[in-house]
């Protein structure tokens, strides 16, 4: 039954020190420490960082240029064209970054390429756009680290380009008038993993404290938290910061098409959650640009008129439904290939296309055949004679190094470790296959192919206590970077029969030393058919604490599960 490696963090002498130094339980401490946290001063910043915390701005190499040119552009009434990606972070960027610029007295205006007719990035034909458009200024968001060509020709027309971006550079930078990239070699930056959005922060940051304007900045992290979260960065450091209070902010919505959205996820009067986002809000604004509609999410956060925001958000809804059933069917397909071929014994990296695949899902769909097969994988979809790829991939294995070593192949591509995008002609897929295996090969070992859960700790029933879940949730907003502690409980038993819950997960009580617990198995329902009352298990879960009629409840999430 247990196909995992399950690896506990043993106490160490960092965690028993931190223990006693702050006085919080043992095995809090070593959560923190497996997080990096040794030292009381860190975990103080971790736990109780304000926006204080947050670095320097002007610590960013360009920014000092970029605020120069923006307020220049703004004081001789130039219009500012904001170019941005179709995804959450990049709309929300656009929408961010407009409303800032807006209330400083700026001239702006947006495009956001088509995803199935234009594909990713600031392509150089776009400079005609730019013209027409009459824009004295670019500003790239979530893009434009890799538009060389671009900017040449920009600079040409003598149209300045501000890129921000958070992608991996190209061989050679865009000789732009600045380019706010944390992720570039000598950017000056301490934090290194900002989303698109929180370039966009930090510009917005450098702005506002040039006009002695700061105060303003709480507003903008809402919408700065649901793209750092939709883009899956890590929750470290800023943007723990962006996400936490920005989560805050969420409880208290003005923007009408914003919580006309909230209130189609089903999220009224209370806290909104990581899980939220990722499952709720993320998703409807991406399925506008999946679905190949991207201005209708950009138009529900500027609309004031509760009969166009109540449209779009409907609008919304049904895109969202729509890609669901899309990627249902892409995902049985390309699951089915998998499984029908053994490719999952034959491969390391699985790569697999077809002409009916929509491009706007491949992403989503690789996610979760790299789930299913814990392997990474590159989805294709062929049209007019080109590949579009998009892949997802595991801890171990940096997909976008994967990449640039087949740079020669690409029309173009880009990415970051765990997700990355490409284009190529279709008649080169076969080398391309033929070149990554012979690199996955030799880098992706059989070791990094298992599955691990990494657990924070052992501990008993008796250990769940109030002092223990208040520390627990200190430690929110949990995700990438942060995950939700892990903890490995030993010789529980079964109380009574497991049930199938809506016939994909299972839910049953575990005792020891008389304390009991609901436990749940998400998308485990084997497990209905294979444990029994009375069974001895040790068990790997997270914990949930909820209220239900005035009373606390807290329930045990499953990782895995193991017959003793």
């Amino acid at each position: 039954m247990n196909e995992t490696l399950w690896i506990l963090n043993q106490v160490s002498e960092k965690a028993r020190n931190l223990s006693a130094t702050m006085d919080i339980p043992l095995e809090a401490a070593q959560i923190l420490v497996n997080r990096g946290f040794d030292r009381a001063e860190q975990v103080h910043r971790f736990l109780y960082g304000t926006m204080s915390d947050l670095h320097d701005p002007f610590l960013m190499n360009g920014m000092r240029e970029a605020v120069q040119r923006i307020r220049k552009a703004v004081s001789h009434k130039e219009k500012i064209l904001i170019f941005g990606d179709y995804d959450v972070d990049g709309i929300l960027s656009i929408v961010t970054l407009s409303k800032a610029l807006e209330s400083m007295g700026a001239h702006v205006d947006f495009f956001i390429p088509d995803r199935l007719k234009e594909g990713y990035g600031l392509k150089e034909k776009y400079i005609d756009l730019v013209e027409q458009r009459n824009a004295g200024v670019v500003i790239s968001v979530d893009c434009g680290v890799k538009a060389v060509a671009f900017v040449e020709k920009a600079r040409q027309r003598g149209i300045d380009v501000i890129i921000t971006d958070h992608h991996q550079p190209g061989s050679t930078l865009p000789r732009a008038e600045a380019i706010l990239n944390p992720a570039i070699p000598n950017s000056g930056y301490p934090f290194k993993n900002l989303a698109g959005i929180g370039v966009v922060f930090k510009l917005i940051q450098a702005l506002l404290a040039r006009d002695h304007k700061s105060s303003q900045l709480p507003h903008y992290l809402k919408l700065v938290s649901i793209g750092t979260v939709a883009d899956v960065a890590e929750l470290k450091d800023e943007n723990r910061i962006f996400v936490k209070f920005g989560l805050r902010g969420l409880e208290d919505v003005k923007n009408i098409g914003l919580k006309k959205l909230m209130d189609s996820c089903g999220i009224k009067q209370r806290s909104v959650s990581v899980g939220d986002i990722g499952f709720r809000i993320g998703p409807r604004i991406n399925a506008a640009g999946r679905m190949g509609m991207t201005d209708l999410a950009v138009r529900l956060f500027f609309s004031d008129s509760s009969l166009e925001v109540e449209e779009i958000t409907r609008k919304l809804e049904r895109l969202n439904s729509q890609r669901q059933r899309v990627e249902e069917k892409v995902y049985n397909q390309a699951k089915n290939l998998v499984e029908q071929r053994a490719l999952d014994d034959r491969y390391k990296l699985l790569i697999l296309g077809c002409e009916e695949w929509h491009r706007g899902v491949i992403g989503i769909v690789a996610s979760k055949i790299k789930d299913v097969f814990y392997r990474p994988v590159i989805l294709f979809s062929y049209d007019n004679g080109k590949a579009f790829g998009s892949g997802r991939s595991i801890r171990d294995f940096s997909l976008i190094d994967c990449l640039n070593e087949n740079k020669d192949l690409f029309h173009n591509y880009g990415g970051h470790t765990m997700a990355v995008g490409c284009e190529l002609a279709h008649r080169d897929i076969s080398s391309f296959k033929d070149n990554i295996n012979t690199y996955v090969h030799s880098r992706l070992t059989e070791e990094k192919l298992k599955r691990k859960i990494h657990i924070d700790a052992r501990i008993d029933f008796g250990d769940i206590k109030r002092v223990f879940l208040d520390i627990l949730s200190l430690l929110s907003p949990f995700g990438l970077g942060n995950p939700k502690p892990v903890f490995l409980t030993e010789k529980a038993e079964i109380v009574a029969p497991p049930k199938k819950i809506k016939g994909r997960h299972s839910k049953f009580l575990v005792q020891k030393n008389g304390k009991i617990f609901e436990s749940i198995g998400w998308g485990k329902d084997r497990w209905a058919d294979e444990l029994y009352a009375g069974d001895r298990v040790d068990l790997v879960y997270s914990l949930m604490a909820s209220e239900y009629l005035g009373e606390e409840r807290v329930t045990l999430y499953l990782e895995d599960i193991k017959r003793t």
